[in-house]
């Protein structure tokens, strides 16, 4: 569950962000009659991540034996990808989303109304999609059984709840939020969850025959600490963890973190100068 909540609540603040900077700025110019557009955008683009969600889920439960372990494993590596690729545009980005955003509205405002919507279509998107590929990876990769991935989903629902409420309390201004700090810290804890991810991908592909290299048990705590019950299947659901992991998937672990944690701790020279600021919705 705490792997899909992370996920979702990350992903869902971003959405609810880019919402919210839409509505208030519009609100700002005087324009709030547009508003309609922004919502209309917004929803069909949850819409099509829904759908879009459920394709990938029931597409998996189709596949078995080594089918399903590629497919598994490629999805996972095509998460962790994406995943990594977002956390660190939004370390760099995300000072400047919202005067870009604020001018491609302005943009929008002179092409049309379906500018606008496309606008909120789009932005509302990617984040929709990000969800579903890492929420069915992280389900898969962290789930100890069938029951264990229906956990995961209630995660992501409580996460997008949280998600949503915290961004109609942005924009109404009913809360303030260093969202520098927030998407920083965030952003450490999904390389931690992408870092037992990648793990879990090579573990399929290793499974599968792709990797047939390293492949002995690098240690075996099924004994004392399994990942299937008690603190171990916590881990495992935070964080992916494996009571027997070959050799391959610990060198994929440590590697991961040991590269992306040095590059995503390093100090952003065109950012240094700037203060965080607090949004105000």
């Amino acid at each position: 569950m705490g792997a899909a909540f992370v996920i979702a609540l990350r992903e869902g603040i971003e959405a609810a962000l880019i919402v919210s900077i839409l509505l208030a700025y519009l609100r700002q110019i005087g324009r709030p009659d547009r508003a309609f557009l922004v919502w209309w955008g917004t929803g069909l683009a949850l819409g099509l991540s829904i759908l879009l969600g459920t394709v990938i889920f029931a597409v998996g439960a189709g596949f078995e034996g080594t089918a399903e372990q590629v497919f598994e494993g490629l999805v996972t590596l095509t998460a962790v990808v994406v995943l990594t690729w977002m956390v660190f545009w939004m370390r760099r980005q995300g000072a400047r989303i919202k005067s870009e955003l604020q001018e491609k509205v302005d943009t929008a405002l002179v092409a049309g109304g379906m500018a606008l919507a496309l606008l909120a279509f789009t932005a509302v998107l990617r984040e929709g999609v990000e969800t579903a590929l890492f929420l069915f990876a992280a389900a898969q990769g962290t789930a100890v059984e069938t029951g264990a991935v229906g956990a995961q989903l209630v995660g992501a629902v409580l996460g997008l709840a949280l998600a949503i409420v915290l961004g109609v309390l942005l924009y109404r201004g009913g809360i303030r939020m260093n969202l520098r700090t927030f998407f920083r810290v965030t952003g450490a804890v999904l390389i931690v969850v992408a870092a037992g991810l990648f793990a879990y991908s090579v573990h399929e592909l290793q499974e599968a025959g792709w990797f047939p290299v390293l492949t002995t048990a690098a240690f075996d705590l099924s004994a004392t600490l399994p990942d299937d019950t008690g603190i171990g299947a916590v881990l495992r659901g935070l964080l992916g963890y494996n009571a027997d992991p070959t050799v391959l998937e610990v060198v994929a672990w440590v590697g991961y973190l040991a590269v992306v944690g040095t590059l995503y701790f390093r100090p952003i020279p065109a950012l240094v100068s700037h203060p965080a600021t607090a949004a105000d919705g």
